[in-house]
């Protein structure tokens, strides 16, 4: 590995995190796709992916872009797991909020010591969970098992328990706190329009309409006695 590629940088590890976010079921991700996700230029971005691919964390394919290797994989979730360890601490904790974790999140990642997020993971409890419902990988990068899926997905007329809100702006997210809708809530899915348009869904804060977009980021569960 060249000695020149710190793996420690907060920017070799926001490229690693932000490939495996955007990267579908081991699908390449294109340069303009990652330069617009961390909001860098696309030459930028080509550069660092020239550096991973040399350093073996990322393989390149020609005309289709980058996918992370076995290697860069660990590392990305080496991320994904301080950033949701650290968002469980600020909400449990600090009583943040769901639109708040995140942001700040995405500054002390780079900030603190190994020893003090597993001393975090510990105080929490050992959470397999962020505030957000999304799992975190153990130290191996494996995921807890979750059979959640879209709320979209399900039929009207059966009460769903809310699982997981995948990633949404802090608006969204502050949106969905003042209908009732977060992990945790139990709410009943009353009808759903055709073609894609808006679910109603009966909440602990009424009775509301929510875009298709949306609901689709909205993982359930039948909320079963």
């Amino acid at each position: 590995m060249p000695s020149h590629l710190d793996l420690n940088s907060r920017s070799v590890q926001d490229y690693l995190k932000a490939l495996y976010k955007l990267q579908q079921q081991d699908a390449p991700v294109s340069t303009n796709v990652l330069a617009e996700r961390l909001q860098v230029t696309p030459a930028s971005a080509t550069a660092m992916m020239k550096k991973l691919a040399e350093a073996g964390l990322v393989e390149h394919i020609p005309y289709q872009g980058c996918r992370l290797t076995d290697s860069g994989r660990q590392q990305a979730l080496k991320m994904v797991r301080r950033h949701r360890i650290i968002e469980q601490f600020l909400q449990q904790v600090l009583h943040y909020g769901l639109d708040e974790v995140d942001e700040e999140a995405e500054v002390l990642e780079h900030a603190v010591s190994d020893k003090l997020i597993e001393r975090m993971w510990q105080v929490l409890g050992q959470p397999s969970h962020d505030p957000h419902g999304s799992p975190i990988p153990d130290h191996q990068g494996r995921f807890p098992e979750q059979s959640a899926r879209p709320l979209c997905s399900f039929s009207p007329d059966q009460p769903l328990r809310i699982v997981r809100l995948k990633e949404r702006s802090p608006a969204q997210l502050r949106y969905l706190h003042q209908l009732g809708i977060e992990p945790g809530a139990v709410v009943r899915l009353v009808d759903k329009a055709p073609f894609n348009g808006p679910i109603i869904l009966h909440t602990p804060n009424g009775q509301h309409p929510i875009a298709w977009e949306l609901a689709e980021a909205i993982l359930a569960e039948p909320d079963t006695p």
